[in-house]
């Protein structure tokens, strides 16, 4: 059965794609069978996978509105190692069409069920905005990944978040929970980060994952590349954090 984690934060320019796009990479290469499901109309992660979002037939879009089933929509991204169920602009048209669909948070859910048994995990990259579609990836995972930034402002952004993900759970996914928040683009040098990060473990404890995400400039080329950063660098300091995260994330969902 496949683990299935949305990768969210209200706040937007906070990582989460970077997150999204490297920890899918690092969990293939550590011969984990990966679906990357980008839930941005923006369509980074299809980009920074490695798949053109102008030339893909099928995207979420019409797996929401049920044009198309995912398992007939999803590619695959070569260098990265794992599937992706693209993103485009069509997306943002979604928002309005769904409201009068039945069932309209829970058809990614859906959808994903159907496909369950081809992965171990299932990592969902969510729009920085509590939209009909950040819904659907709450209502369709077991968890939440936090990657924020360790300055001030997202600090109160973390509060509003942690509210949602309550709502959530009470009223329309009882499995979801905060599987742990990532420290990431840290710079060791500030004195500031390292507070919010003190502050973090102090208020979280083990929720907060030992691994930390440098600032990297590698990290940030390789999407201009269409490669994940741990594909593009292996050896750059990003990637290897990357690397560790996902050691970490096997390591964690053990327990859960």
């Amino acid at each position: 059965m496949a683990r299935i984690f949305a990768v969210a934060n209200q706040k937007g320019g906070v990582g989460k794609t970077t997150t999204t796009v490297n920890l899918a990479a690092a969990l293939a290469a550590h011969e984990q069978r990966v679906l990357l499901v980008d839930l941005d109309p923006q369509g980074n992660a299809t980009m920074g996978s490695g798949v053109d979002k102008r030339a893909v037939e099928a995207t979420v879009y019409h797996v929401l509105l049920g044009l198309k089933p995912l398992k007939d929509a999803r590619v695959r991204s070569e260098h990265g190692g794992y599937d992706v169920l693209a993103a485009n602009r069509d997306l943002a048209g979604a928002e309005v069409e769904l409201v009068g669909l039945d069932n309209r948070e829970k058809r990614l859910k859906d959808e994903m069920a159907t496909v369950d048994a081809d992965y171990d995990f299932i990592l969902i990259d969510c729009p920085p905005s509590l939209s009909m579609l950040t819904l659907n990836g709450l209502c369709g995972a077991h968890g939440v990944i936090i990657p924020m930034q360790c300055e001030y402002y997202a600090l109160e952004g973390l509060s509003d978040l942690v509210n949602t993900i309550k709502q959530v759970h009470a009223k329309l996914n009882r499995d979801l929970k905060i599987i742990g928040l990532l420290r990431v683009m840290f710079d060791p040098r500030s004195t500031l980060s390292q507070q919010v990060s003190d502050q973090l473990e102090a208020h979280f404890g083990d929720k907060v994952f030992k691994a930390v995400i440098p600032r990297n400039v590698r990290l940030a080329e390789a999407p201009s590349h269409g490669l994940p950063g741990v594909v593009f660098d292996k050896a750059a300091k990003g990637s290897q954090a990357y690397l560790a995260f996902a050691t970490e994330m096997i390591e964690r969902i053990k327990s859960i």
